[in-house]
């Protein structure tokens, strides 16, 4: 009797504990930037991105950002990049003018064909705004 009441015991307690360590892994989906945020954000792609990746981010000293050329790219490498920067190479880290979750927007955004003008970034908006 007193291993059944242990095993009662156990399984109560994995029961009571199993959906706060569910949540505890949950994934937090970043918070997709602020609109006015997005024009920034499109505006420094294309003027400070733009003079070594080219205005039309196809290459120049830095390689194409168009969809094609960032397909096989792991994102986090991608945002990791942005981000952090490539030491002993041109790529500077940006982390002191956008944060990670905003380096992620823009990655995902050169994935889908980055928006021509900052007034394209409407079409982006998070659900609900």
């Amino acid at each position: 009797m007193p291993y059944s009441i242990a095993l009662a015991r156990a399984c109560f307690l994995a029961l009571l504990l199993f959906p706060a360590a569910a949540r505890a892994q949950a994934v937090v989906e970043p918070a997709a930037p602020s609109p006015e945020r997005r024009k920034q954000l499109v505006h420094l792609v294309r003027q400070d991105c733009g003079s070594c990746h080219g205005m039309t981010l196809q290459g120049g000293l830095g390689p194409s950002l168009k969809p094609e050329a960032l397909r096989d790219k792991p994102v986090d490498s991608l945002v990791a990049t942005i981000h952090g920067g490539r030491p002993g190479t041109p790529m500077p880290p940006w982390h002191r003018f956008l944060s990670e979750d905003e380096a992620r927007w823009i990655v995902e955004q050169l994935l889908a064909g980055f928006p021509e003008s900052a007034s394209a970034t409407q079409r982006d908006a998070a659900p609900g705004q």
